[in-house]
């Protein structure tokens, strides 16, 4: 008889243990509650600032003029930080549509929440498309040398020829009156009867 009470009691309190165990891992169950999508899981996150801009870029390094752009945030999109680079002007995020689910957003263009971030070493620079050769058989045809010109030649202008005048013979001979001798003749005449005749009146 004592036996079957004994044998009792160990199974009410095996079967108190398992409804307690039960009863704390439904709740714990519960306490594990899906976080909102917006906001990262843990850790620090940066936010994009409504301003100038109208998306911050993310690139695959930080640097705008070697690395290409993966992608882009819009004002007010989050993503979790994981570091920054070593002036802090560059801030690695998780991004998963970028090579390895990280890029880079320009820090000016964030804002990250409270907390330090480690110093991450950027990735290696992608490498640049190949240079262009030129075949130098083919260049070789549009190579033109430029031959010799002829000087030009002067022509000397037309000579001018001169044209002679022919001189006329006189008309009056050497034992004739002069011209202005009659003249002032016929002019002393016209001065006399001038004269007589302004007495006269």
């Amino acid at each position: 008889m004592k036996n079957i009470h004994f044998q009792s009691k160990i199974l009410f309190l095996l079967s108190s243990l398992s409804l307690t165990g039960t009863f704390f891992g439904f709740t714990s169950t519960i306490v594990l509650a899906q976080q909102p999508t917006n906001v990262p899981a843990a850790g620090m996150f940066i936010t994009v600032l409504f301003g100038g801009e109208d998306f911050a870029n993310i690139r695959m390094g930080p640097n705008s003029s070697i690395y290409p752009v993966v992608g882009q945030l819009f004002p007010g999109d989050t993503a979790p930080a994981l570091g920054r680079s070593q002036g802090g002007d560059w801030i690695q995020i998780e991004f998963p549509s970028a090579p390895g689910g990280k890029g880079w957003v320009y820090s000016p263009l964030v804002q990250v929440s409270p907390g330090a971030l480690q110093i991450v070493e950027p990735p290696p620079t992608p490498v640049p498309p190949p240079t262009a050769t030129i075949d130098p058989t083919l260049a070789a045809q549009f190579n033109i040398i430029p031959t010799n010109t002829r000087l030009p030649t002067f022509t000397p202008p037309p000579s001018l020829t001169a044209h002679a005048y022919t001189e006329f013979p006189a008309r009056y001979s050497e034992n004739s009156v002069p011209i202005a001798a009659i003249i002032i003749a016929f002019a002393s005449l016209g001065l006399i009867g001038f004269l007589l005749s302004f007495i006269r009146r």
